[in-house]
């Protein structure tokens, strides 16, 4: 507060004593008594101060006397709100430290009064200062202050509040002053109008009330504007969000629109970053939200209500983000039980407070919850149990939706309140079925998240839950069941039975998310993985599982033998239990070999046998039964004795299964009958054979699928018979590869397949036995078949054929034969150029099983799921050498010699023909078996030896066109590594870096035949006639066809450029899986290496793309780490591949590099930066689209990269500029100026970015910047533009317009703004360069807009740079004046101009001197200097002001003259700058008329007849605004005129004449003072003047004549005008009679009438009338005959109306002298002359009068001739009164006259016409 050390009465006071102050006391009463009302406030403002502070007296009489003055002046001032009290000096006296309590006390009464009196301003300035130490003050003055602020708030700050009182506010620096003021602003925004009843309003206890009210109630508009005041103050005050974020939140709410709008606005505004979980702040909240507890102690007047329910919902908001809130116990807690049970809680409240529950409980500390938890979740259960289950109101749904969220989160957290007792569980269960289906979702979160409670729970706790779980898994309701399956599998581990068995009931369940938690819980998401050691603890023992299943249902194990049973579950349960419990033996048999011994473990097998074969049912799915049958073969791989004996027993069971529909039932009932067999003898199974035989052989046919059975069957039979010891009868053996051959050969290509297959399932136990017959004794099997098979194999069945050839490979992998291998090879060879990758996979693995070396054995082959080896391998997506250390039972070490040749003839194949084929089926072929060689047979030592010439091989293959070819040999390449030694892998790696790197050596050539395909279809077009150019003949016919044999040689170089590239995506392939190996020996390749194969990702192939970034993931770690080490390598080589002659890397670069800069530092690409901008413009020009559209991204993103680093709030100050010294100037010199419209674009919007950002780094280039931009304004404009401009004249266009038109189009251009941008940074420093490169611009620049802007631009750079610009302004005023001069276009004038004189501004004295002598010089040049001369005074009015000033005295009278120009357009500038720079015309002639004068004496006297004519025309208006003021210059200006009128006449010269009827008007008392022969001469010249006979200076003389008499009033003058007068009267007569008789005569031309013959009657007359004005009476009658001559002559036919009314006005004229005359003799006689004189005007003008009347048709010629004649009737009525005539005829004529006029006026006139003659006549 002030008023500390302002002065104070209290110190003089002192000075007093007790008698003296009640003394003074008194003579103030009586003053005040006696004072008037209207002199109160004045003595108040005295006195009222001094009375208070005379309190501090400790005399009860001074105290009486000021209580009686007090009491005095209450009265006086209590309803006179008028008069004001003095506010200010009462607070002085408040806030005196030296004042006593009392003063004190009545103080501030009185200021509080004071207040409502004061004006608006100063309150509001003696309010914002108020609240400083308020918070010191009692209670009771902080309560009247805090009021009397707040109510100047809403009077004076309700709408806004200025800035000098929201700085008073802020500065409020005290917290409890703060504190204080925002508490009662908090209150006073809640505060509403009591109601009817009574009561406090919410939010506020009795006292709050009391407090903010006082004792007056606020209502309405008072209490809304004090509201809005608050907010408007406070929102001023930048208080911190958690400070104001209740006041703001109440307003928000208020029931006031404007209030709660600007509470909203601020709310939003001002506390976005308030901190939430302040805890001052949500404790402040929770006073509001909860009020005063019972449980708290206060007085009843301090109990504070909860606030209201729309102010709760806003609160709950706000509690349910804060982390605070939630742990606010025990205010947590009532705030949760407030909106659930609360008086007056709403639907909304109730699920605001559920939704702060779930808030709670998720962030609340558990200590916290403990507490609550329990009384929380019972008050949830019973507001649940008060809800119906089909709730339909939506605030309804969502409060028991935030409710059951609550009980799920209370799960999580405080577990122990539902682990003892499952009425939790069984109550969200129950809420699953019944609930409705909108909030069943939420309940199905909330059952899941209970389920962690119950994880530890009590073991009789957990029996429950499993029959709940189970029940409820097979509920109707589909969340019911999914929670009941969620449950089993989170509460139990893997190993438990039950949850497993619920997991399988759910496995048919119709929906799909329960199918795979199913699946999950069952471990049989990802079939395709296999079982490893790591899963041991995740499934349940074999035997606990089978048996839970079975005791849940025994019946499981009931089947018969024609598969009648019924099954219990879905067919899917079966499926995905007998999977699992698949699984669970497997695991079992590999942990531990011992168990499988067990008779425990046997048993469990049986039954799952039984189990198995219930599930074979007849009603069971395909898919069951697959996968029982399966299983059956699985468990018999590994129980081989057990199931032997047990398929035993079932051979008529499993013989009805070979008849089956579904393939693999049938060939998994095929080899559990040969598992079977083991268990027969050797007569039962040689029976068995034949029964199978017999039944195919039988006459009837078997259908298909039968016969598909029987005949696998017999396979797998006879193989299992052959590998007894001893072996069956061969005769038994012989027969059944006979009856096999004979299927082969009558059968269909499937059945001929599987018949095939069987013989190779016999052959992998021993070699085929020859076929014994009549026509072929000893017959080899595959020399019988072989027509039949190479049929088959040329076939379209793939599956056939695919079995045909594994069989054969199976048949000679016991083989012996030479010639047996040789028609094995024959027919796996002629499927060289299949293009089936089955057909040919199927073909590379029977050449292994030939090779030798394969790592399956028989047993693995026939006793177990096998399919083939490379689907158990997986090679082309898995480890490729998962199979190849598994060792092989099938070789045959007797027939070693047979594979050996076999073997090489294999090679020879391969190498010499089908690799390097010029067929690319055939290559493909040869890849994929020698593939498949290396792979199956690979730890062969034949293949071993052979390793470098398969790596040569796989190497010359990854060039492939083929994608199938190219990444089967680069995993080749992959499988070489693995199985060579450290010099093959280190050799691999080299070639495989070379080849990536386009430095591998030459690949071995391949013959070109007419086929081969050089090129695949469509890759270079159509030939012209529009067939395909592929093959080599194509491309020779299309360059012979061209004329140009060479072109073979372009296309054969764009193949080979074509193979590097597919080689490169090949070893790509093989580099992936070798890169995982190699390990170090890659480091010093990777110099090369990762610059490719950067730019190989973003190669336009995707395939090259994909098989990069594989290896690039393969070979690289840390990406981002690498690039960054290497980052220069990669920088340097792909700014090289920009500038490639090849597309497709110059499109690879750009993209790659527009990748790799992003985010980069200046350091990092500092020395690259200007080679990626030419890369980037280079591209964006280039010939291919593509790379075009690179170039444009590749622009952006080095566009972005350079604004960072040049934008000073990015990057260091010294690293920005040094960037910029890169940047910009290749920029102006490259971008900007290139041809290419992309560029120049791309270059100024990033000029334009660099300007806005890079700041001050920006002042080095400025001058190269500002000009290049000035010069861009008119280079880069629009052409069209200036097309117009040449053509505007003739389409009707204003050039000016059109300029200004461009002007304006080039100030919204991005080179505009970034001039603006280049203003801010200007500093005194910059001035020194960049003025002279705009000195330059200025001279040379060319084009409008450049000009016009480089005027502006030196317009805005003064105004900038202010003073700075001084030692500057004599070079750029020597420089812009003279283009200001010169320059042709108004626009680019104008702009000049105004650069001119904001540099004036800032000149020397002597500079502006200089300027302003030069542009005067301009009003008398040309007119190009004129209008020049204006523009700069026009723009140095504005600009100038200051100079213009003070050099006035030369531009005041070169502008007033100037004024006067025949040019419209140059008289229109001068009058506008005369305007602007003159406040009032007569004063500023007075104030410059002897420089004016000057000037305009100089320039009457030049030679330039415009100068005397503007002169004289100038002295017109001198003469005219100034009046006789202008005497003092009359002669010199009079000696001017008179010496120029006579002489030659020329154009313009009559304004000499009109200047001097002006001067002789306004000074003629000066001019007749000065020399009395004046006025003669005058007349003399004027006279002489008269008689030229040009037309226009003759009527200037004779008007100039008539001011001259007019003004000099010489009675001499009649006399000495009279006879030119009279003269030209007569020859004026003459003339009209001579052109009357010659009307047909148009000998002259009008021009010669008008120059030679016109005398202007009109002007004659008003001279005569002027004449008559001055003459004496005398003088008229002595030429009174002349008079009436030359009146008639004005009244005559031939003469215009004008001439006429000039007669009649000299008629009146006449009148009026003789009436006069008549009136100054009424004491004697009137002459006799006169009295004639009048008969003789009466009697002659009257009839002339009455004929004009008559005539002329002109109503004004009509009008003055009647007043006229009604003038002469009276002048004779008094003349002649005793001599009476009748003039009869004469009222006879004016009658008729009336009768046919229209003019009313005229009508009137004639009318007292009339009367007159009737009194005359009287």
């Amino acid at each position: 507060m002030e008023g500390s050390s302002s002065s104070s009465p209290l110190p003089l006071l002192s000075a007093k004593s007790d008698g003296e102050l009640e003394e003074m006391l008194d003579r103030m009463l009586t003053r005040l008594a006696l004072c008037d009302d209207s002199k109160l406030e004045a003595l108040l403002s005295k006195l009222l101060p001094l009375t208070i502070s005379s309190l501090s007296s400790q005399s009860p009489a001074v105290r009486n006397k000021v209580l009686e003055i007090l009491s005095h002046v209450n009265k006086r001032v209590k309803h006179q709100s008028e008069i004001g009290l003095p506010l200010l000096d009462l607070w002085k006296l408040y806030t005196d430290p030296a004042a006593s309590p009392m003063v004190k006390n009545f103080a501030i009464v009185y200021v509080e009064m004071a207040f409502e009196r004061a004006p608006s301003k100063e309150t509001e300035v003696v309010a914002s200062v108020m609240l400083e130490n308020v918070s010191k003050l009692p209670q009771q003055h902080q309560e009247i202050i805090l009021r009397i602020v707040v109510k100047v708030i809403g009077e004076c700050h309700a709408s806004q509040i200025s800035d000098d009182v929201s700085a008073k506010y802020k500065s409020l620096v005290a917290s409890q002053d703060k504190d204080l003021f925002l508490e009662f602003c908090l209150h006073m925004i809640l505060y509403q109008p009591s109601p009817q009843g009574g009561g406090s309003p919410p939010g506020l206890s009795v006292f709050q009330i009391n407090r903010i009210v006082g004792k007056q109630m606020l209502k309405g508009d008072t209490l809304t504007r004090r509201k809005l005041g608050i907010l408007n103050v406070i929102g001023t005050m930048d208080l911190p969000g958690e400070l104001v974020y209740p006041l703001y939140v109440a307003a928000s709410v208020d029931s006031q629109e404007p209030v709660a709008k600007k509470g909203e606005d601020l709310l939003k505004k001002k506390t976005s970053g308030a901190n939430l979980d302040d805890p001052n702040l949500i404790n402040r909240l929770f006073i509001l939200f909860n009020g005063t507890t019972p449980t708290e102690h206060v007085a009843p007047e301090h109990r504070i209500t909860p606030v209201n329910a729309s102010l709760k919902v806003k609160l709950m908001s706000v509690f349910s983000r804060s982390i605070t809130a939630a742990n606010s116990f025990p205010a947590t807690l009532q705030c949760i039980f407030g909106c659930i049970y609360g008086s007056g809680t709403t639907l909304r409240l109730k699920q605001m407070g559920m939704e702060f529950t779930v808030w709670v409980f998720k962030h609340g500390k558990i200590e916290q919850l403990k507490l609550m938890g329990p009384v929380i979740l019972n008050a949830i259960l019973k507001m649940l149990d008060g809800y119906s289950t089909s709730e339909a109101d939506a605030l309804a749904r969502e409060t028991k939706t935030f409710s059951f969220q609550a009980i799920g989160l209370i799960g999580q957290r405080l577990p122990q309140l539902f682990r003892e007792k499952t009425d939790i569980a069984v109550r969200l269960f129950d809420a699953l079925k019944l609930e409705t289906q909108s909030v069943r979702s939420t309940i199905q979160e909330s059952t899941i998240s209970v389920a962690a409670a119950y994880k530890d729970a009590p073991e009789n706790i957990l029996r429950d839950l499993e029959v709940l779980l189970l029940e409820n898994s097979q509920a109707e309701q589909s969340e019911a069941r999914f929670c009941a399956l969620r449950w089993a599998t989170s509460l139990s581990s893997s190993q438990h039975c039950p949850s497993r068995y619920i997991c399988m009931l759910s496995a048919a369940d119709s929906k799909l998310d329960i199918r795979e938690l199913a699946l999950e819980g069952l471990f049989l998401k990802d079939e395709g993985r296999h079982i490893v050691s790591n899963l041991d603890n995740k499934y349940p023992r074999f035997g606990d599982m089978l048996e839970y299943i079975l005791k849940q249902q025994p019946k499981l194990l009931d089947s018969s033998e024609i598969r009648g049973q019924k099954l219990l579950f879905p067919s899917q349960v079966y499926v995905v239990m007998i999977k699992f419990l698949l699984k669970c033996f497997e695991l079992e048999m590999e942990q531990s070999n011992s168990l499988a011994t067990s008779s425990e473990f046997l048993s469990s097998a049986q039954r799952m046998c039984l189990l198995l074969e219930h599930s074979l049912a007849f009603e069971g799915s395909y898919e069951l039964h697959a996968c029982a049958s399966k299983a059956f073969v699985t468990i018999g791989s590994h129980l081989q004795e057990m199931v032997a004996v047990y398929c035993s027993h079932k051979i008529a069971w499993l013989r009805q299964l070979l008849n089956h529909m579904d393939f693999s039932t049938r060939e998994s009932a095929g080899r559990l009958l040969g598992i079977a067999s083991s268990a027969l003898s050797d007569a039962e199974s040689c029976s068995l054979l034949r029964e199978l035989a017999s039944s195919v052989s039988q006459p009837q046919k078997l259908r298909f699928e039968a016969q598909h059975g029987i005949l696998c069957a017999i396979g797998y039979v006879a193989a299992d018979c052959l590998s007894r010891t001893p072996a069956i009868p061969e005769a038994v053996i012989q027969d059944t590869v006979k009856f096999l051959t004979d299927r082969v050969n009558s059968e269909t290509a499937q059945l001929a397949s599987v018949a095939m297959q069987a013989l190779g399932h016999i052959g992998l136990r021993a070699a085929l036995p020859r076929l014994i017959s009549d026509s072929c004794p000893g017959a080899q099997v595959l020399g019988v078949l072989q027509e039949k098979l190479s049929k088959l194999l040329s076939g379209d069945d793939i599956k056939a054929i695919q079995k045909i050839v594994l069989a054969v490979g199976h048949i000679c992998s016991k083989e012996t034969s030479s010639s047996h291998f040789k028609s094995a090879l024959d027919l796996i060879f002629s499927l060289s150029r299949s293009k089936v990758e089955e057909i040919l996979f199927a073909a590379g693995e029977a050449l292994s099983f030939i090779w030798g070396g394969v790592p399956v054995t028989a047993d693995m082959i026939l006793k177990t799921n096998y399919t083939s080896l490379s689907t158990n391998s997986n090679f082309l997506m898995r480890e490729v050498n998962s199979l190849s250390n598994n060792k092989s039972d099938v070789e045959n070490e007797v027939g070693e010699d047979s594979h050996a040749i076999a073997r090489e003839t294999i090679t020879r194949k391969l190498f010499d023909v089908l690799l390097y084929s010029s067929r690319k089926d055939e290559r493909c072929a040869g890849t994929v078996w020698l593939l498949s060689v290396t792979m199956y047979s690979g730890h062969h030592p034949s293949i071993q030896q052979m390793l470098p010439e398969i790596q040569e091989a796989f190497s010359h293959l990854l060039g492939d066109q083929n994608e199938l070819t190219q990444e089967l040999a680069s995993q080749g390449m992959s499988i070489v590594y693995d199985l060579g030694d450290a010099s093959m892998k280190q050799n691999l790696v080299d070639a495989l870096v070379n080849t990536l790197t386009g430095t591998g050596k030459r690949k071995r050539a391949i013959k070109l035949v007419e086929d081969s395909e050089v090129f695949q279809e469509g890759t270079v077009g159509e030939s012209p006639s529009g067939g395909k150019l592929s093959t080599y003949k194509e491309l020779c016919s299309l360059a012979n066809e061209m004329g140009q044999p060479d072109l073979i040689y372009k296309f054969m170089d764009l193949a080979n450029h074509q193979a590097s590239l597919n080689s490169k995506r090949g070893a790509a392939f093989g580099f992936s899986k070798i890169a995982k190996q190699a390990g170090d020996a890659l480091q010093p390749h990777l110099r090369l290496l990762i610059p490719r194969l950067i730019r190989y990702q973003y190669d336009p192939d995707k395939n090259v793309q994909d098989a990069m970034a594989h290896i690039w993931k393969s070979l690289v770690q840390d990406p981002r780490k690498t690039v960054d080490d290497h980052l220069d390598l990669i920088l340097d080589d792909l700014l090289v591949q920009c500038g490639s002659r090849l597309w497709r890397s110059r499109e690879a670069s750009c993209h790659a590099l527009a990748d790799i800069i992003q985010g980069r530092k200046f350091d990092q690409i500092q020395k690259h930066l200007k080679r990626l901008w030419i890369a980037a413009f280079r591209a964006m020009d280039d010939i291919k689209e593509t790379v075009r559209n690179a170039g444009d991204k590749l622009c952006r993103a080095v566009t972005s990269l350079t604004i960072r680093l040049c934008d000073v709030t990015l990057t260091d100050l010294s690293d920005a500029k040094e960037a910029m010294g890169i940047v910009l100037p290749f920029l102006l010199s490259e971008g900007i100026l290139s041809k290419v419209d992309s560029v120049r674009k791309a270059s100024i919007g990033v000029v334009m970015k660099l300007a806005k950002g890079a700041g001050i780094a920006l002042r080095p280039h400025l001058s190269d910047l500002v000009c290049c931009m000035l010069e861009s304004l008119s280079s880069l404009e629009d052409q069209g533009l200036n097309y117009v401009e040449l053509h505007a004249a003739n389409i009707g266009i204003e050039t000016e317009k059109l300029e200004n038109l461009r002007i304006s189009i080039s100030k919204g251009s991005p080179m505009w703004e970034t001039l603006d941008l280049c203003i801010n940074i200007v500093n005194r420093e910059s001035l020194d360069q960049l003025i002279p490169r705009l000195s330059q611009l200025v001279r040379a620049g060319v084009g409008l807009n450049t000009r016009v802007g480089v005027a502006s631009f030196i317009s805005l750079l003064v105004q900038k740079v202010g003073i700075e610009i001084k030692p500057f302004t004599g070079m750029l005023l020597r420089l812009l004046f003279p283009v200001a001069k010169e320059e042709k276009s108004a626009a680019a004038k104008r702009a000049f101009a105004s650069a001119c004189g904001l540099v004036l501004k800032y000149s020397s004295p002597s500079q502006a001197e200089r300027l302003i002598e030069d542009i005067v010089a301009l009003h008398s040049g040309d007119r190009n200097s004129q209008i020049s001369c204006a523009i700069l005074f026009k723009s140095f009015s504005s600009t100038a002001s200051d100079i213009v000033a003070s050099h006035q005295s030369a531009i005041v009278p070169a502008i007033f003259i100037s004024r006067f120009e025949d040019d419209k357009q140059i008289s229109g500038l001068f009058e506008e700058v005369w305007e602007d720079s003159t406040s009032g015309e007569r004063v500023t002639l007075q104030l410059f008329l002897e420089e004016i004068v000057s000037l305009l004496c100089e320039s009457i006297t030049s030679s330039s007849w415009a100068s005397k004519k503007k002169s004289a025309r100038a002295i017109c208006k001198l003469a005219e605004a100034l009046g006789e003021s202008l005497s003092s210059h009359h002669s010199i200006l009079l000696q001017c005129l008179l010496k120029e009128i006579p002489g030659r006449l020329w154009e313009g010269k009559d304004a000499l004449l009109d200047a001097l009827g002006a001067l002789s008007t306004s000074c003629h008392k000066s001019i007749s003072t000065a020399d009395p022969t004046t006025p003669s001469t005058i007349l003399s010249v004027v006279s002489s003047a008269c008689g030229k006979k040009v037309k226009k200076y003759r009527e200037s003389a004779f008007c100039c004549l008539e001011k001259v008499i007019k003004a000099f009033r010489n009675p001499e003058f009649f006399d000495a005008v009279f006879p030119l007068l009279y003269e030209m009267c007569n020859t004026a007569s003459v003339n009209i009679i001579g052109r009357a008789s010659s009307t047909s005569d148009a000998v002259k031309t009008e021009s010669d009438n008008v120059e030679e013959g016109y005398i202007p009657l009109d002007k004659i007359m008003d001279c005569f009338k002027s004449c008559i004005n001055v003459a004496n009476t005398d003088d008229i009658l002595k030429r009174k005959a002349d008079l009436v001559h030359i009146l008639i002559i004005s009244l005559s036919p031939g003469f215009p109306w004008s001439a006429k009314i000039s007669g009649i006005s000299s008629i009146k004229e006449l009148c009026s002298r003789l009436q006069t005359l008549w009136n100054d003799s009424t004491d004697g006689p009137l002459p006799g002359d006169a009295t004639s004189f009048t008969h003789e005007i009466y009697l002659t003008l009257i009839p002339k009068l009455l004929e004009c009347i008559n005539t002329v048709k002109i109503a004004h010629v009509h009008v003055a001739a009647s007043q006229c004649l009604l003038d002469l009737i009276h002048l004779y009525r008094k003349v002649s009164s005793a001599h009476r005539v009748d003039d009869v005829d004469l009222k006879a004529e004016i009658l008729s006259l009336l009768e046919v006029e229209k003019n009313e006026e005229a009508k009137s006139l004639l009318r007292k016409s009339i009367d007159a003659l009737g009194f005359l006549s009287r």
